[in-house]
């Protein structure tokens, strides 16, 4: 060791070698080191083998700290792939469950939207399956944001790291070759200075002894001289490859390996914020996505503050109601009098007149369709008169619809063809021809339809008093009673159960004309299976014929059986057979239900 001029310390190789602890270096000046290496000891020698040593263990420690950062950031690239995951599967069973409560499309979504606390529920439904949308935004977001970035993030650390230890590596080999290079001249100067010595010895012993030649003298002098020169050389390498050393071992430990610690730790450094920034971003892309699910929540609330209690009774009251009147009030059945007890003509009875119903009630009896099971049949016969006439009315509205539309398809094309007709060059005006017949058959088909449907409905409306008839014809109940003696009821009439039918109204009419006997002939009559359209003219001289004008519309009653021949009916007195090509027949769908009424 020696001092280190005006400083007044004396340094050591150790000392040299810098505290390798990562991100604080602490080192001797170069005015500190002066020419300190330029006699190291053998203790010196051990010390720098000891540095170089705990260089090596240093760059083992980091390699192993930064390994574990990188694990780090893999392991949570992980968590945040996993959460996305889970959100994506919690969107997706919300969705699910939104779709399986959603109103299926038929005739009962219709009566539900009529009520204020069913579209509330449809409202949230819509409002949850957006609910759903948001967790799917978040997995999108972190998928994108995250996972994305820090996989490219991870390779590119790994290629840095990479690159910064192979450096300190091939640092760390340089300097410990030419640590061996410096013994091996060192050992080499060492030898020559043994050698020189031994030499010097032999040459002043055989000049000290006077038995030997003076020519065994000059040659030891001569080898001794030549083994100094030799150790002057060896002297000389060692020294100028120690300067060296020296040189490389000053930038060894205060410039290439500082640059390494300082490059790894600035990696570190960057490592560790960018974790930070996913971390903030994990925060982010939840909070961006409160607003929106605060709309939907809202939405869930004003749907559900929507519902109206009252509003949804009294739709309840309107469906479901009925149209029938109450029953008068019971008479009161005096059995004091003769045998035969008078009957009031306003009691609730099951038992039907004797007389024979008018021509009009019996066609009105004339047809039913059998009910197919699970079906109803298609006059809503099977409902309430109110009920009834609503769906008669919503049926006859959608049919002047599809009429409006074909009508308005028909005018297009007319306008079409009157373009054709002036530009030929634009098109054929027979070409549309065929559609325009086409859509003329359907109108004519909506249209019996519609005649068919509002028959039923004046049916419906002529059976529905209104109230004031009710009331008037209580009160002529009440009068009739007063006024006809009891004799004029003397039929034997009795209601076991005073069960309500619809045919109580039928006493307080009076009673119809006698009917002609050929009206017996009317229970025959054959219903009618659908409508047909005349093409062509047709006289119908021949006997069991009916005349036909082009563009008339009949009922069809029989289908054409091989013969060539239709039989139809005009009207409840006119029917008989025309020829099948001369119409064109719409059959009704449940035509094979009719059957006649006996």
């Amino acid at each position: 060791m020696k001092e280190a001029g005006a400083v007044g310390r004396i340094w050591t190789f150790p000392e040299l070698s810098v505290l390798l602890i990562f991100g604080f270096y602490w080192m001797p000046s170069e005015r500190q080191v002066g020419h300190t290496m330029l006699c190291l000891t053998p203790s010196g020698f051990s010390e720098h083998r000891r540095a170089i040593r705990l260089c090596q263990d240093q760059f083992e420690n980091l390699e192993k700290h930064t390994q574990w950062g990188i694990d780090f950031v893999e392991r949570y690239t992980k968590f945040v792939k996993e959460r996305s995951e889970i959100e994506l599967n919690y969107a997706k069973q919300i969705r699910n469950l939104s779709k399986k409560y959603q109103p299926k499309k038929n005739a009962k979504e219709e009566e539900e939207s009529k009520y204020t606390w069913c579209r509330a529920f449809f409202t949230s439904l819509n409002e949850l399956n957006d609910y759903a949308g948001q967790h799917e935004l978040i997995a999108e977001n972190m998928t994108s944001q995250i996972i994305a970035e820090l996989t490219r993030y991870i390779q590119d650390l790994k290629s840095e790291r990479k690159t910064h230890f192979q450096d300190g590596r091939k640092a760390q080999q340089h300097i410990e070759n030419s640590w061996k290079q410096l013994e091996q001249c060192k050992r080499n100067f060492e030898r020559a200075c043994k050698e020189a010595d031994r030499a010097q010895q032999y040459f002043e012993k055989m000049d000290a002894d006077y038995n030997v030649t003076k020519a065994d003298v000059e040659k030891a002098r001569q080898q001794a001289q030549l083994r100094h020169q030799m150790a002057s050389d060896c002297k000389s390498e060692y020294s100028n490859y120690l300067q060296k050393f020296n040189q490389e071992q000053t930038e060894h430990y205060h410039t290439l390996i500082p640059n390494i610690f300082q490059k790894i730790q600035d990696m570190e450094e960057r490592r560790i914020e960018r974790v930070g920034e996913s971390m903030k971003t994990f925060a982010e892309v939840d909070r961006q996505i409160l607003p929106i699910v605060g709309k939907c929540l809202d939405g869930m609330t004003k749907a559900a503050e929507g519902i109206e209690p009252k509003t949804d009774s009294a739709q309840v009251v309107e469906s479901y109601k009925s149209g029938f009147e109450p029953p008068g009030d019971v008479e009161f059945e005096d059995y004091g009098q003769a045998m035969k007890r008078t009957v009031s003509e306003t009691s609730l009875t099951n038992s039907r007149s004797e007389s024979k119903p008018d021509k009009s009630s019996k066609g009105k009896k004339l047809f039913f369709f059998k009910k197919n099971k699970g079906s109803n049949p298609e006059d809503f016969s099977h409902l309430p008169p109110e009920q009834r006439r609503k769906k008669l009315q919503a049926k006859i509205d959608d049919i002047n619809k599809d009429i409006q539309k074909e009508m308005d398809q028909r005018d297009a094309l007319a306008k079409m063809k009157d373009v054709y007709v002036k530009n030929p060059q634009m098109g054929d005006p027979s070409s549309v021809d065929p559609r325009l017949a086409e859509i003329a058959q359907h109108i004519d088909k909506l249209q019996a339809e519609l005649q068919k449907f509002e028959g039923w409905l004046a049916e419906v409306e002529g059976r529905m008093p209104t109230r004031s008839e009710s009331s008037h014809r209580q009160s002529a109940v009440f009068e009739t009673q007063n006024s006809t003696p009891p004799a004029s009821n003397s039929q034997d009439r009795e209601s076991p159960d005073g069960s309500y039918t619809e045919e109580q109204s039928s006493e307080l009419q009076p009673k119809a004309p006698p009917e002609p006997e050929f009206d017996e002939f009317e229970d025959d009559m054959l219903p009618t299976i659908g409508t047909c359209k005349a093409l062509y003219p047709f006289e119908g001289h021949n006997e069991g014929t009916l005349a036909l004008a082009e563009g008339e519309v009949l009922f069809v009653i029989e289908e054409d059986k091989g013969d060539g021949w239709t039989r139809v009916r005009r009207n409840e007195e006119e029917e008989g057979y025309v020829p099948s090509s001369y119409v064109e027949v719409f059959l009704d769908s449940n035509a094979k239900g009719c059957y006649l009424w006996d």
